[in-house]
This record gives C-alpha cells, sequence and structure tokens, in this order.
C-alpha cells in the first residue's frame, strides 16, 4: 500500500495541479495491478516524507493486528498526532467504502471462528439524538428546501450540521466543528464525510442561511402548519435578550441594557420572536440590547405579513406588561388587531372581593377566580385574576425581601454599640439607602428613622416598622388584570388564552439552556444574527419532535430527550479469526428501553443504518466481503 501523486493538469501560469489516492497492488492471474483504495483529492497536505509510514499504519489498521500506534507516531508531538489521526481517518472510510450492508442473520450462515483476547470496539460515535433530528427534518421536509434553495450536497450537509449540532452540542461554530469530526453519527445517517469539512465552511453556511431567513421561516411556518393542522388564530410575541463576551465593537447592535441572565458587565443583543398559540416560531428579528420592548411591535408585526396561513384574517395579538403600552394597543386597534394583554394598571380588584366571580380553574394545588368587566369608554374587557399558586410565589419573594431589608437594619442597627464598626449618621443614610435600593420590591413598606446625636455626627440608634400598606399589598398577591378587545369570549377562554404566554417563556429557556442561545462568542453583526437564527432553526425541530410526544403524553424537556438518547452509539467491533483475516463490524449499540418509547412515539426505526462489515485478508489484500 502507498500513496500516489498524479499530475491532473498545468494552469496557464504555468503551476501544475494534483491529485492524490492510496493504492495497493494486486495480482490478478500472472499480472500486478494497483488499486485505488482511497481518493484523497487535491487538498491532502502531509509531506511526501511521511506517505511510507502514514501508509504503514494505515495497513496495520485495516488488518487489525497492529503494533502500537507509538511505534510508528511519536504522539508527544503535533506531527505524529496529526499523522496518526489522518491514519484513522483514512482507515475508516477505507473500510467504510468496501462495506457491504450485513443481511438479516440466517440459521447457520456467517460463522466465524475469533480470538477474543483481541477484539476490540472504537471509533464511537452518538447516533440516538442525531436520528430524532433527522426524523424532524425529514418531516419538515427541510433537507428538500435546503437544495429548492440552491444549496449543492456539500453547503446542505454542513447547514444541517451546524443547526442538528445546535440540538445536540450547543456551542460556537469552532464547538459544533470539533462535535462533527470527533463525536456523532450524523455523517453516517447523512452518507457525508464531515472530516472534510473545514471551519472556514460553517462560518459561511451560517452566512448562506442567514440570506435565506425570511424563505425558511415562511417555509418551516408552513410545513408545521401542514404537518400538525395547527390553529393560527392567536399570535403570541415578547422579547428577550443574550450577552456576548467581549465588547463587540464591531456590532452596532450591542449595547448595554437590562440583562435578563444579570449580566450587567456584558454588552447584549434583543431578539423578538413571534410565536403561534402551540409554541411554533412564525417570525423573528434581532434588536439592539437596550432596545425599548414596546416600541418592537410594529416592526414584528409588519414582518409577520405573509407568514401567517389565515389569508384575510387577523390573529389576536397576545403580549405581557413590558410591551402593552398605551401606544402599542392603539397601534393595534387603528390596524384592526384584536389584543390580550397584561395590563399595566396599579389598582386592581380582588375577584375574592366579587360576588359573581367565575372559578375557572381548580386543582390539588391551585384555584383561580376572576372577575370580569366593561370598560364605557373603551369597551375593553377587564378580567382581574387571583391565583393562589401565584400568590403564593409572590409572596415568597416578598418575604425574601423582608428578611433581607430587616436583617440589614438589623445589622446596621447593632453594630452602632460596637467598636470598628459605621456609626457617622451620614453614612448609615447612606447604607440605608442602599439597602432600600436593593430590596425596592418592599421598601416602601417601612417607614424608617435614624436617631443621631447632639452634634448629628453619629447614629445612635435606628427604629423602623413595617407601614399598614404592607399587609395589603400582601393580601393582593396574586392578583393581575387582562385588558381584551376580543368579544364574546367566555371568562375561561379569556384565562386559559392568555396562559399561552408560558408557552413564549419555556422557549426562551429552551433557547438559551437547551441549544446554546447565550453567550454569544461572535463580533460581526452577520454573524450574530446567523448564530441566533441556527439556534432558532434548531428550535423549529425541537419543537416539533416534543410536539409530537407531548400528543403521545410524553412531556419530556429537549435536555431530558437528549439525555436519554445520548446512550446510544454506533461502533466498529474489530474481530480477528481463526483463519487470518479481520473482519470489522461497524453496528448501532440496541435502543434501551426509555430510547425505544421515544422511537414508537415517533413512529421511527430504532437503527437507520444497521450492521455493515468489511473483511481484511492479511495474506492477500483489502477485499469486501461476498453476502451470501
Amino acid at each position: 500500500m502507498y500513496i500516489r501523486r498524479t499530475k491532473t493538469k498545468t494552469a496557464d501560469h504555468g503551476e501544475d495541479s494534483y491529485t492524490y489516492r492510496i493504492v495497493e497492488s494486486v495480482r490478478e492471474g500472472t499480472q500486478v495491478k494497483q488499486r485505488t483504495l482511497l481518493n484523497l483529492g487535491k487538498d491532502f497536505a502531509i509531506e511526501p516524507a511521511h506517505w511510507p509510514l502514514l501508509a504503514a499504519r494505515i495497513e496495520q489498521l485495516l488488518q487489525g493486528s497492529a503494533p502500537r500506534q507509538d511505534e510508528l507516531f511519536h504522539l508527544e508531538d503535533d506531527a505524529g498526532q496529526l499523522l496518526e489521526a489522518a491514519a484513522v481517518r483514512y482507515s475508516d472510510l477505507i473500510i467504510a467504502k468496501l462495506a457491504q450492508p450485513v443481511a438479516a442473520a440466517t440459521p447457520g450462515q456467517d460463522y466465524h471462528s475469533v480470538g477474543i483476547n483481541h477484539i476490540e470496539a472504537h471509533q464511537a460515535r452518538s447516533i440516538g439524538g442525531e436520528t430524532l433530528a433527522l426524523h424532524a427534518v425529514m418531516q419538515l421536509q427541510l433537507d428538500q428546501k435546503l437544495a429548492a434553495l440552491g444549496f449543492n450536497k456539500i453547503d446542505a450537509a454542513a447547514a444541517l450540521g451546524s443547526i442538528i449540532g445546535r440540538m445536540i452540542s450547543p456551542g460556537s461554530e469552532l464547538q459544533t466543528h470539533d462535535w462533527l469530526q470527533a463525536r456523532t453519527g450524523l455523517g453516517e445517517l447523512l452518507d457525508h464525510d464531515y472530516g472534510s469539512t473545514s471551519l472556514t465552511r460553517l462560518y459561511t453556511i451560517s452566512d448562506k442561511l442567514l440570506k435565506h431567513q425570511s424563505a425558511l421561516e415562511t417555509f418551516l411556518g408552513a410545513q408545521e402548519q401542514t404537518l400538525f393542522d395547527l390553529n393560527r388564530s392567536i399570535v403570541l410575541y415578547d422579547l428577550t435578550n443574550t450577552y456576548f463576551e467581549g465588547q463587540c465593537a464591531q456590532n452596532p447592535k450591542a449595547r448595554f441594557g437590562r440583562s435578563k441572565e444579570k449580566r450587567r458587565d456584558c454588552p447584549l443583543v434583543t431578539l423578538g420572536l413571534v410565536l403561534d398559540g402551540n409554541g411554533f416560531p412564525l417570525s423573528s428579528q434581532v434588536f439592539p440590547g437596550n432596545a425599548s420592548e414596546p416600541a418592537t411591535l410594529a416592526l414584528m408585526l409588519d414582518g409577520l405579513q405573509g407568514k401567517n396561513p389565515l389569508a384575510g384574517e387577523k390573529p389576536v395579538i397576545i403580549m405581557d406588561a413590558g410591551i402593552a403600552s398605551a401606544d402599542n394597543l392603539a397601534w393595534l386597534s387603528a390596524r384592526g388587531y384584536l389584543y390580550l394583554v397584561v395590563s399595566r394598571e396599579r389598582y386592581l380588584q380582588d375577584p375574592r372581593d366579587q360576588d359573581n366571580a367565575v372559578l375557572v380553574r381548580e386543582t390539588g394545588q391551585s384555584k383561580v377566580s376572576v372577575y370580569r368587566t366593561i370598560d364605557a369608554e373603551t369597551g375593553e374587557t377587564r378580567l382581574y385574576c387571583h391565583s393562589d399558586q401565584k400568590a403564593k410565589k409572590e409572596q415568597a419573594i416578598r418575604n425574601r425581601f423582608h428578611v433581607r431589608l430587616e436583617e440589614g437594619l438589623d445589622k446596621l442597627h447593632a453594630g452602632l454599640d460596637k467598636k470598628g464598626t459605621i456609626k457617622n449618621y451620614a453614612k448609615i443614610l447612606e447604607r440605608i439607602g442602599r439597602l432600600r435600593e436593593k430590596n425596592s420590591r418592599v421598601a416602601q413598606d417601612y417607614r424608617i428613622e435614624v436617631i443621631a446625636d447632639d452634634a448629628k455626627n453619629n447614629a445612635i440608634r435606628i427604629e423602623w416598622q413595617r407601614e399598614p400598606k404592607s399587609e395589603q399589598k400582601d393580601r393582593h398577591c396574586g392578583v393581575y388584570c387582562l385588558r381584551t378587545t376580543t368579544p364574546d369570549w367566555s371568562e375561561e377562554q379569556l384565562w386559559s388564552t392568555y396562559i399561552m404566554l408560558t408557552e413564549i417563556e419555556a422557549t426562551f429557556r429552551s433557547l438559551k439552556t437547551d441549544l446554546g442561545l447565550r453567550p454569544v462568542f461572535h463580533h460581526k453583526e452577520e454573524r450574530v444574527t446567523g448564530h441566533l437564527f441556527i439556534t432558532l432553526m434548531a428550535y423549529h425541530l425541537v419543537h416539533t419532535l416534543r410536539y409530537q410526544l407531548k400528543q403521545q403524553g410524553i412531556h419530556l424537556s429537549w435536555d431530558s430527550i437528549r439525555n436519554i438518547m445520548s446512550t446510544q452509539q454506533r461502533l466498529t467491533i474489530t474481530l480477528p479469526t481463526e483463519d487470518n483475516k479481520t473482519i470489522h463490524l461497524r453496528t448501532t449499540t440496541q435502543a434501551e428501553t426509555r430510547q425505544k418509547q421515544l422511537y414508537a412515539a415517533l413512529s421511527i426505526k430504532p437503527d437507520l443504518i444497521g450492521k455493515c462489515k468489511t473483511i481484511i485478508d492479511k495474506k492477500k489484500y483489502v477485499v469486501p466481503f461476498e453476502i451470501n
């Protein structure tokens, strides 16, 4: 076995072009011929001086009875590691090229005597999560859409690799590149060699996907509508942000703002997202990190035109209080949109004080009652709601701030009689101001007085008392108000529709925690937007799978699904036989109980590839195994 360089052409400027192949000599009768085992292409960059050792190492790996690898290559240096990685990759490609599918087992056939002590398992790659992801790709026909948009096979494979990589092993393009080359069996599912995919291609494919953002969002929305017969008479809109590592001076949208992850030290970028009532994304847009929530609504809804399949109908818009400004509600009304929003009003009517309140939910853990009124001037419906579960949560938060503020006051007061602690009157006032700021949720509930000495230099006592209004606020925990212009909706329908907002919150949690939306390592604006868009594409696939699983009663997060599927692997078992041959058997580990449950719920075959094997004759040359 050896490596051959062949001249293909000479360019006009006189530079020769070459292609490279791994070749071996084969005797056929009385003649010796050369057979090509693997085309290496024109970008083979290993120095000719290393070719003999590289070919020898590949032959050792094929035969499966090789001496220790460090007898050929010194793995403590970079060159040795590069050569060993190349030998492993090329030997795997040769085995895969010559492999034949294993037919269904028949009694009495295909038996071999093997040396148990020399059996080895290697080249393990994850395959479970990738199988689910590819199933969603096929259901949505995303592969066909990429081809229609002009993606060739190599670019389409890179695009799917980036998107599925964000699902299975979320991270930067650098991490995705490492995952594609060394840790996933996705290439086998797609019949694509990711070992030849460069990191640069992943960056350029991000740019290419972003170029077709509108077309892809429209297509996926329509496919999901067709696949699941979705009701899109309701849409939800909200914003979230993610932070950068670094200052991102090249990105005009990187701005400091109110970080939802409390990363005040990092610039942000804001993602606006429109979802249907089932949680499928319809439209997205990236805004500066300091974007005002109310100011983004018109841009997002204008961008929704043509993406909503309900032609001629305008959906009901559902938003939280941060976006439901008076200007936005007036804008919606002027353009014929109906809305259901959380009211910003401060003085709320408690449904528990009303005789005609309606109970819209009652379970062992929670009870929700509502009281409905009509605004005589605007005709809006006001739905005042009280939730036991929400009340417990809000009360627990208030209690935590009460305790923290009172502990801080106790500490300051106790320090007035101790040596070495702050006693200066002005500084005590400053510390109390900081305590109020940190506990602003309950600061107005206290009357705090600092008693100073006659010279007004030092404080001698701190007195505080909780105001009576604090008890009233405690009683109003769990009370909120909904505003809507929807006619003839019942109390139950209004409340249950508003609860859909929890779906968009779940979407943002999944994007950030499960799909690597944060942090962002890119600096250029288009790369940042491309990173976010790939994450949204991954979410389309994730939600397609989870929506079907929920219909089968399986309510698992994507992180849980991914962990369950992570143990299913694709690996090669090398078996040396008694007759001086080596069998390389490429197979998939058997699906476990929980994996079988997911496969069955999605109607997926647990092993899409099956077994493949190649037999290496050590005495002669590499030959493919012939199926009986």
